[in-house]
């Protein structure tokens, strides 16, 4: 379906910039003299802009238009970028990340994600909806992975061109700049059907949609709360700061961690066939909190480094199952406000925790961010599991009146 191969190729060029983005911002942000708190401002004021972009697309995307509201999106993004490139300036690189949704997190998770979910399920049945959300998050990590592989720019800038350091690096964010407007090519030839109907937008909530949407969100706002301690900006700086690697081999270990993420989505929708898609999300995402603290302990770079991909071999293994069964689970014309509400609660819950995980690290120890971190989304999987495995998605629903049939 042409709507999808679009889909597709707008999700891989955004986490593109955003993976490059994700390792580069802290590490630039320090070179300009800010400090850790100043640096985690900068990434919560980032996810915050995000938050109200998605708190947008909720509330009006259906009413706007979602090709329009996706374009405006793109260019916001550019923009910013590109003006912040010229006001390097604390007070006005804080307003340009709200502005532009800049994204510390190194994965895309911004407002254009709650308008493409909702489209997706629409293009495929429900047996195959956690495989083309599989292909979806496929494309988005490997687009991670290779924007982390290009925030080795600065380095092959440095050494080819002779550029000093600062200039390297805002010459890569404004390669940044760049990919983060080409999406907007892709959402220009969308069709109408990607529109939603008018009957669609103003269907209130069901009583159970909304107990499950309140449940959902409470849950992932916690899970959200902790991986704002861990966002790629500061988890670069702390490799950077406790190992002292360059941008250039973080990069190339992001890239490690795209790829493993890239491949265990397949992994999840083989895996949630078997044991379902709440088991799915739970028990991956147990051991990969217990990697990541782990990391902190270890004696060099290379043993963090393994540990850490580890970590990100299972870590976004809940993702494709996470947001089909969230889809599943309501229904199809309450998927873009119950996608966008959830969606709302992460990012806001994310743009929380930067600014404290930047203090941690400035005033207790670098490793303080991980741990807590770690810690929280342990705690997420237990009350997951509690509140929602008894709840089936149709598929399996289906797949257990057979077994009894038969």
């Amino acid at each position: 379906m042409k709507d999808r191969r679009l889909i597709f190729a707008s999700a891989f060029s955004r986490a593109l910039a955003t993976g490059m983005l994700g390792v580069l911002l802290g590490i630039y942000l320090a070179r300009l003299r800010f400090s850790g708190g100043q640096i985690g401002l900068v990434v919560s004021l980032g996810l915050a802009g995000a938050a109200a972009a998605a708190l947008l697309a909720t509330l009006a995307a259906d009413r706007w238009g979602r090709k329009r509201f996706l374009i405006g999106l793109s260019l916001a993004g550019a923009l910013a970028a590109f003006a912040a490139l010229f006001l390097p300036q604390f007070a006005w690189v804080s307003i340009l990340a709200f502005v532009g949704m800049f994204n510390g997190m190194g994965r895309d998770r911004g407002a254009g994600l709650i308008i493409e979910q909702a489209v997706l399920p629409l293009t495929v049945s429900d047996k195959e909806r956690t495989f083309v959300f599989a292909r979806y998050n496929v494309l988005q990590d490997l687009g991670h992975a290779f924007g982390s592989v290009l925030a080795g720019l600065p380095l092959l800038l440095r050494h080819v061109f002779s550029v000093g350091e600062i200039g390297s690096l805002k010459m890569a964010l404004g390669v940044y700049a760049f990919l983060t407007l080409l999406p907007t090519l892709f959402y220009a030839a969308l069709s109408p059907e990607v529109e939603a109907r008018e009957a669609r937008e103003k269907a209130p909530l069901s009583p159970e949609s909304r107990g499950i949407l309140i449940r959902l969100s409470s849950l992932f706002a916690l899970d959200s709360l902790a991986g704002g301690f861990l966002t790629t900006a500061l988890v670069s700086l702390f490799f950077f700061e406790r190992f002292g690697v360059g941008e250039a081999v973080i990069g190339a270990l992001f890239f490690g961690a795209r790829i493993l993420n890239a491949l265990s989505h397949f992994g999840a929708a083989w895996l949630a066939k078997k044991i379902g898609l709440v088991n799915t999300m739970v028990f991956t995402h147990i051991p990969s909190s217990l990697f990541l603290a782990s990391v902190p302990f270890a004696p060099n770079f290379a043993v963090a480094a393994l540990l850490f991909l580890l970590r990100e071999g299972l870590v976004e293994m809940d993702v494709p199952t996470r947001q089909s069964y969230v889809m599943a689970v309501v229904k199809p014309e309450e998927r873009t406000r119950v996608s966008g509400v959830t969606h709302l609660t992460r990012l806001s819950a994310w743009a929380v925790a930067p600014s404290f995980a930047g203090l941690f690290m400035q005033g207790v120890s670098q490793a303080m961010p991980l741990y807590l971190g770690a810690g929280m989304k342990i705690l997420y999987d237990v009350l997951l599991y509690r509140a929602f495995r008894h709840l089936k998605p149709p598929e399996e629903k289906d797949a257990v009146k057979l077994s009894h049939d038969a």
